[in-house]
C-alpha cells in the first residue's frame, strides 16, 4: 500500500518450512505444476494488499490462473495437463499461501463449477463450457447456498418446475462466487415432480436472473460473492446436468473439495507462521530480537507442531485420494482439523507481530479474516464434527 508508511519490515518471503519432510519428496512432476503456483504468488503478491482493501475484484488474476493452468484441480479437462491429487493439493496451498480470496476463486471455478461439469455434465455441455473455464475465459457460479440454508443445504428451497421440454427455476442463492461477474452459474433446484435435487447451467445474462454483490465483508474481500434471485428464469433440456439426480451427487463434489479446504488452510498457517517467525528476526525489542525472547521462541514452537501436524493431514489424505481409498468422513477430518490450526496460528501470529500485525502490508491481517471465511464453508465445524462423529459411532446426531 505505497500511499502508507511502510513499517520496513519483510515478511512475505516463503521459508519453505516443513520441518518433518511431508513435502521433501513430492515428485518432478507435481513439483512443475508447484512451481508454476509460486510463479503466480510471486506475481500476486505485490498486488493483492490493494485489491483486499478495495474490495476489488481483479479477473484479470484469475484469468491469469488459467494461463498457468491451475485451474483444473485434478481433473482431466481436454487440452489441459492433469494433477495429481498431491499436485493439486500443493497448487491450491501455494496460491493460498499468497491470498485467500484467489484461493477461493480457484476453489469455485475448479474444485466446483468444472468438477460438476466433469461428474454431472453432458459430452455437449462438457465439450462446449470445460475448456472456457479450465483457461478462465469463462468464469463460473456454484450456486447451491441459500439465504435460509448454508450448512443444511439439503433443505434448499429453490425450485425446478417441468414446463413443456424445459424448466422454470424460482429461488434465491447467497454467497455464490463469481455469480455476478458475467459468465455461467450451476444453479441447484429442488424439482417440483419427483423432489430430487438436480443442477442447471444457466447463463448469467438469461431473463430473470439477477444477481448484487454482496458488500461490507471483512472477509475474502478481493473476490465478489453474489447474492441471486431467480424470479422464473426459464431454461431448455440443455441445460440439466443429466448425472445429478439427488443431493447425494452434489455431496461428491463437495467431498473432493473439503480435501481443497484442508490444503487452502495450509497455505494461510504457513503465510502467517512464517511471517511471524520473519518478524521475531528482523523486530528489535529491549535491546535484542524478539525471537532471542523465550516466550517468542515457545509460541513460535507451538505454530511449528500445529503446522507441521497440517502437512502430515494433507499428505496422508492425498494419498488415500490417489490410491481411490479416501472416504468422506477423511475429507471432513481434514477440513475439521486444519482450518481449527490456521485459526490458531492465525491468533498467535497476529498478537506475535503486535500492532504491526493488523497493518495490510505485513499480510497477517488478511489471512487471519480469510481464514475466518474458510473455516465455515464448505462444510461449518460442527457439520464436520457431526460427520466424524457419526462415521466413529455409527449413529447420525444430524437434527
Amino acid at each position: 500500500m505505497s500511499a502508507q508508511p511502510s513499517t520496513g519490515y519483510e515478511l512475505a518471503e516463503a521459508l519453505g518450512t516443513d520441518y518433518l519432510g511431508a513435502l521433501a519428496d513430492v515428485p518432478a512432476a507435481d513439483r512443475a505444476h508447484w512451481d508454476r503456483a509460486r510463479q503466480y504468488a510471486a506475481e500476486l503478491l505485490p498486488r493483492i494488499n490493494e485489491h483486499w482493501d478495495r474490495a476489488e475484484y481483479p479477473l484479470d488474476l484469475v484469468r491469469r490462473m488459467g494461463e498457468l493452468d491451475l485451474l483444473t484441480d485434478g481433473l482431466q479437462i481436454p487440452g489441459h495437463e492433469t494433477m495429481s491429487p498431491l499436485a493439486a493439493g500443493l497448487v491450491t496451498m501455494e496460491i493460498s499461501r499468497a491470498d485467500g480470496s484467489m484461493g477461493a476463486a480457484a476453489a469455485v471455478q475448479g474444485g466446483l463449477v468444472l468438477r460438476s461439469l466433469a461428474l454431472f455434465g453432458s459430452l455437449e455441455q462438457q465439450d462446449r463450457y470445460l475448456g472456457p473455464l479450465a483457461s478462465g475465459e469463462l468464469l463460473g457460479g456454484f450456486a447451491l447456498t441459500e439465504p435460509d440454508h448454508g450448512s443444511d443445504a439439503v433443505s434448499l428451497e429453490t425450485t425446478a418446475r417441468p414446463d413443456g421440454d424445459g424448466w422454470i427455476l424460482t429461488g434465491h442463492k447467497k454467497w455464490i462466487g463469481n455469480g455476478a461477474s458475467g459468465g455461467i452459474t450451476i444453479v441447484w433446484a429442488r424439482d417440483e415432480a419427483d423432489g430430487q435435487v438436480k443442477g442447471f447451467l444457466v447463463e448469467q445474462s438469461a431473463p430473470g436472473y439477477s444477481a448484487r454483490v454482496i458488500g461490507g465483508k471483512g472477509a475474502l474481500r478481493a473476490i465478489h460473492q453474489a447474492e441471486i434471485a431467480l424470479d422464473g428464469v426459464r431454461v431448455g433440456p440443455e441445460a440439466i446436468l443429466p448425472w445429478a439426480g439427488s443431493f447425494k451427487d452434489v455431496s461428491r463434489a463437495l467431498v473432493q473439495t473439503r480435501v481443497s479446504v484442508g490444503w487452502s488452510a495450509l497455505g494461510h498457517a504457513t503465510a502467517m507462521f512464517e511471517a511471524a517467525l520473519s518478524y521475531a528476526k528482523q523486530r528489535i525489542q529491549f535491546g535484542k530480537p524478539l525471537a532471542a525472547h523465550q516466550m517468542v521462541q515457545e509460541r513460535l514452537a507451538q505454530m511449528l507442531a500445529e503446522l507441521t501436524n497440517m502437512q502430515l493431514q494433507c499428505r496422508a489424505v492425498t494419498e488415500l485420494q490417489a490410491a481411490d481409498r479416501m472416504r468422506p468422513a477423511q475429507a471432513s477430518m481434514l477440513k475439521y482439523h486444519n482450518t481449527r490450526a490456521a485459526r490458531r496460528i492465525a491468533s498467535g501470529a497476529r498478537d506475535m507481530l503486535g500492532g504491526n500485525g493488523i497493518l495490510l502490508e505485513n499480510h497477517v491481517i488478511r489471512h487471519l479474516t480469510d481464514v475466518e471465511a474458510l473455516h465455515t464453508y464448505e462444510g461449518t465445524e460442527s457439520v464436520q464434527a457431526l460427520i466424524l462423529g457419526r462415521d466413529l459411532t455409527g449413529i447420525s446426531a444430524f437434527a
